[in-house]
């Protein structure tokens, strides 16, 4: 990494590209998507939750194209298609449909996720969602929006005033959620899950969900949520421990007045 600050990139440029860039990328996916039935389908190893079909690669394969055209310099880390000079200054994180499984089984819960790291930190993202016409995007220190519309998290003290997403996977983790749902529910909490952690995180941001807790979560799914729930003036644990960029952590974001509360009910394990 060199010592240089972020006003020395091009960060606008960068901001407007990742805007534009989720919401093409977004339609190619809505037209695989309308065409589902016709998608090979793929399973990751022995996980048969774990999906990836020809739209996943054909988009990220677009997404990293276009990247690698306007910013040469800049690395990369797709669920995909892997990594390329991460020792980069400036690091785009993309997944290309976040909600394989939602999307290949004809449920509206999936969107691109493009986000970007400036030395080590999240710095921009956008959220595509092109079945409600949602775009969630944000830069550090320029506020985070839905569209044109300012996002703002939720101003809730205590679990009961609304909802929060959970979930889980089967890599590690799994044994803490239970415990966690128990606690949730025992203090008035509903939860919520749609299949994307891209969408749930952009959803505390805005204030929809009081927050999102996963047992564990990859850097893809989470790298352009993580920018905008900060602007729209949430807490986020320390994701990037332990080399969290690759390979994944515990995840809570939420609104300050509740993640005390989750954080609790989560325990130790939030920080592994």
């Amino acid at each position: 990494m060199t010592s240089a600050q972020p006003s020395s990139l091009d960060i606008d440029a960068r901001y407007a590209c990742a805007r534009s860039l989720a919401l093409e990328a977004a339609r190619m996916g809505l037209d695989f998507y309308r065409q589902r039935d016709a998608l090979t389908v793929e399973h990751k190893g022995d996980d048969l939750q774990d999906v990836v079909s020809i739209a996943d690669k054909q988009i990220e394969a677009f997404i990293r194209e276009r990247l690698t055209e306007h910013f040469p310099d800049d690395g990369f880390l797709g669920e995909e298609s892997g990594s390329a000079d991460l020792g980069a200054r400036c690091v785009w994180v993309i997944d290309p449909i976040d909600g394989t499984a939602c999307f290949v089984n004809g449920l509206h819960n999936w969107c691109v996720s493009i986000g970007l790291l400036i030395d080590g930190e999240p710095h921009l993202g956008a959220i595509a969602d092109p079945n409600h016409d949602e775009l969630f995007h944000g830069c550090l220190g320029k506020g985070a929006f839905v569209n044109d519309v300012p996002l703002k998290v939720s101003a809730a003290t205590h679990v009961g005033q609304g909802v929060t997403a959970t979930g889980t996977f089967h890599p590690r983790g799994k044994e803490h959620f239970i415990p966690f749902m128990e606690k949730l529910l025992a203090e008035g909490g509903m939860f919520f899950r749609n299949g994307s952690g891209a969408l749930m995180t952009a959803y505390v941001a805005a204030g929809r969900l009081l927050g999102y807790y996963e047992t564990e979560l990859k850097s893809w799914d989470c790298m352009a949520g993580l920018v905008l729930v900060k602007e729209a003036g949430g807490r986020v644990n320390d994701f990037f421990r332990n080399d969290g960029l690759l390979r994944g952590n515990p995840y809570l974001v939420a609104c300050p007045g509740v993640y005390p509360q989750l954080a609790a009910m989560i325990g130790p394990s939030l920080d592994d």
